[in-house]
């Protein structure tokens, strides 16, 4: 009783504190400070159409790198948590029932066009909505596809290490000629801006988006395969 009473003082409580923030709560009709800055200047000084592109990849290069870091931990800690020893890789449960012949078609058939539109979307990061990390995710997405179709797929890890190890040594050398052939840190204006609204334009934010595209993708397939492992 004496629980549920707190409990409902709390969500109370919560409910007067976000009703007192609403009432106080005017929205913004111009832009103010950085994010002004960001609008007007953003095109001459990066060249990049997708503003939010601009800001995460160049402004923001630390914060990126940061996730980027984030993201490789957490591949790191679910292989560990979830790694199998050898003598319990005899033990693997088998599946009761495959996946249809329809299933299975359709996933090798769908796989290749998922993966091309993920590198679509990296690609094309700079010009639209999208990016590295978006694009990795889309491209990981056909992995499960394949895990789910094929519960026995495995996946080249040999590959998968020299694609991460490539694409994260690449993005901090990048990052490193922004710093000292330009501006700062992921400054992408050590390569020619190029034509605006053109695929090789925005300098090298293309190329940083390939690189976190490629990361992304291999660090989610990777922890997709250590989860399938555990659960069969």
């Amino acid at each position: 009783m004496v629980r549920r009473a707190f409990s409902l003082l709390l969500i109370l409580a919560l409910a007067g504190i976000f009703f007192s923030i609403l009432k106080g709560w005017t929205p913004m009709t111009e832009l103010s400070g950085v994010a002004r800055d960001y609008v007007a200047n953003e095109k001459e000084q990066l060249g990049a159409m997708n503003l939010v592109t601009a800001i995460v990849v160049t402004y923001r290069g630390l914060d990126t790198l940061g996730e980027v870091t984030v993201l490789f931990l957490a591949a790191s800690g679910v292989a560990v948590l979830l790694r199998r020893k050898r003598d319990e890789a005899a033990a693997t449960v088998k599946i009761k029932r495959a996946a249809s012949e329809i299933v299975t078609t359709g996933a090798s058939l769908l796989s290749p066009f998922i993966v091309m539109f993920g590198a679509y979307i990296f690609l094309n990061g700079h010009l639209s909505p999208g990016g590295g990390f978006q694009g990795g995710a889309v491209i990981a997405s056909a992995v499960l596809l394949l895990f789910l179709a094929h519960p026995d797929y495995k996946l080249k890890h040999a590959v998968l290490n020299i694609i991460e190890s490539f694409s994260g040594f690449a993005y901090v050398l990048v990052g490193l000629l922004g710093l000292f052939l330009a501006g700062g840190f992921l400054d992408n204006r050590f390569l020619p801006l190029g034509h605006f609204g053109s695929l090789l334009s925005a300098g090298a934010i293309p190329v940083i988006y390939v690189l976190i595209g490629l990361k992304v993708g291999t660090e989610l397939a990777t922890i997709l395969e250590n989860m399938k492992g555990r659960a069969l």
